[in-house]
Formats: structure tokens, sequence, C-alpha cells
């Protein structure tokens, strides 16, 4: 029997949807506050995938995930692009004059501050989970308070919506992830994108001379984000995803990049989502 797949938050939250999407809507899901209780689940073999989400594209990476990933050596095997649309939510027959608060998780209240600007009489509080905000609001019957949530979470928790897409830029999307122990994928065929994390000597053009062996070997670099090493002050760790064609080309960068970098790893190889 299939394991149900964890993820951060409750049913009606944005990684919610994307279990929907990626799993074609028949897997069940562990609901977990933390990124770190997800993770537990994994490790606990309670699950055998779990969704993270690792970047947006407005407030952009969230780095500790991909520390989460890498500290316990655990493998991307996906990833899922979801069109985040932000909705404002309260008891019925409530306006938006009537709020006093809105609580919702931190990523969503940055990315809808602009809108806020129009009702300074609102104040922004930061909860854990978008739509577990949603059900503390329709189980407690909590007036004068509203949540930041997807319109699935409305629906299930029986809101009404107050305003659609306040997000401050209407294109919002967020990059997720499905993790596993390890990558146990034996067809390569349909590799055509890989996670990977390195160290470099803190010499001039180590870098550079490293994204050059990308590029001669046909890789194109889709992500580029830099992870400071906790027990070497200004030592840093790269964290690189790279798209390709052939899984030959990739083959020929690993071994090189294998020789000039240090702890050299490969997080994950997938199938990219973008095509």
């Amino acid at each position: 029997m299939k394991k149900p797949i964890a993820i951060q938050g409750i049913k009606g939250s944005f990684h919610h949807e994307v279990v929907q999407h990626y799993f074609n809507g028949e897997a069940e899901v562990v609901e977990c506050m933390t990124f770190d209780s997800v993770i537990d689940t994994l490790l606990e073999e309670q699950t055998d995938e779990i969704v993270m989400a690792l970047e947006n594209s407005i407030a952009g990476s969230i780095i500790p995930n991909y520390a989460l990933i890498d500290n316990h050596n655990l493998s991307i095997v996906g990833e899922c692009y979801l069109d985040i649309q932000h909705s404002l939510m309260a008891l019925s027959n409530q306006s938006i004059e009537d709020i006093l608060e809105v609580h919702s998780h931190p990523m969503a209240l940055l990315q809808c501050k602009v809108f806020f600007r129009e009702y300074p009489h609102i104040k922004l509080v930061e909860a854990k989970d978008t739509a577990d905000v949603a059900k503390q609001i329709s189980e407690q019957n909590l007036k004068g308070i509203a949540a930041i949530a997807s319109k699935n979470a409305a629906q299930l928790y029986g809101l009404n919506v107050l305003a659609e897409s306040i997000q401050t830029i209407k294109h919002n999307e967020t990059r997720f992830v499905i993790v596993r122990r390890e990558n146990n994928h034996t067809d390569n065929a349909y590799i055509n994108k890989a996670s990977l994390k390195f160290e470099l000597d803190h010499k001039r053009g180590s870098l550079a001379a490293l994204l050059n062996v990308l590029s001669d070997c046909k890789l194109n670099l889709t992500k580029i984000q830099s992870l400071p090493k906790i027990d070497t002050p200004w030592k840093y760790a790269f964290f690189v995803d790279v798209t390709f064609v052939d899984y030959k080309d990739y083959e020929k960068a690993k071994s090189i990049i294998g020789l000039m970098a240090e702890n050299f790893k490969i997080l994950g190889e997938y199938k990219n989502a973008r095509l």
C-alpha cells in the first residue's frame, strides 16, 4: 500500500495543491506544521515522498530547505511549479473595513504587502500556515480576523473571499520539489535536470571556471544559490540547478566538476517540469 505524502501545512494549503497536481489527486497527505517535521516523516519512514517549497518568483529562495535536503542526504526526484494566487478571506457578512487583523505565513504577507497599504487599520500577523489560519477562523468563528490563503482553502473551510489575487506581482509562482530518501530511478532517458552542490576554494576565478565547464558541456544553468558554511567562516557552498538535452553531456560535466570542486554532491536528477 502506498504511503501518504508529507506536506508543510494542512489540506487547502499550496503544498496540498501540489500533491493534488503532481500525484493526480490520488495521494493522502500527512499534515506537518514545520519543514523539519516533514523531513522527520521521511527519515522515520512514515512516508516515502514529501513535498517542499524551494523558491518563489517574488520572495526568492527558501534557503533553509536547501540545507535540510543536503544535511539529511535526501534526494530530489521531481518538481512542480504552482501559480500562487492569494485571496483574502473571512467569515461571511464582513467587509474589508471590518477586518482588524490579517494572519498568514510570512511569505504570503510579504507577497501581498502592497495591497495592505490601502488598509492601514489592518494589523498583519505572522502565522505558520496559510490554510491553518483559514481553518481556525472557521472553527473558532473569529470575527474581525482574515486569512491570506488559496481559494481552495476558502471553499474547504467555508469562508467568504473578500478579495482575489492580492499578491503584488500577479504572475507569482513557487517551485516545489518532490523528495525521497534516495533517488532510485533506473531510466536516464527522461532525466533532463539536476540539482547539484559543491564547494570551492576562495580563489579568483574558481567559480567562473566551473561555470564555464557547465557551458562547455552544453548544460544550462537555471539556478545558483550560495549558502555559508556554518563551521567555516567566509566559505560558501553553492547549490545549482542545470538542465540538459543529452544525459551524456551531463555525465561528462559531473566527472569534471568532481575533480574541480570540493564535496561535490548530487541532490537530485529528475524531469524538468518547465518542458
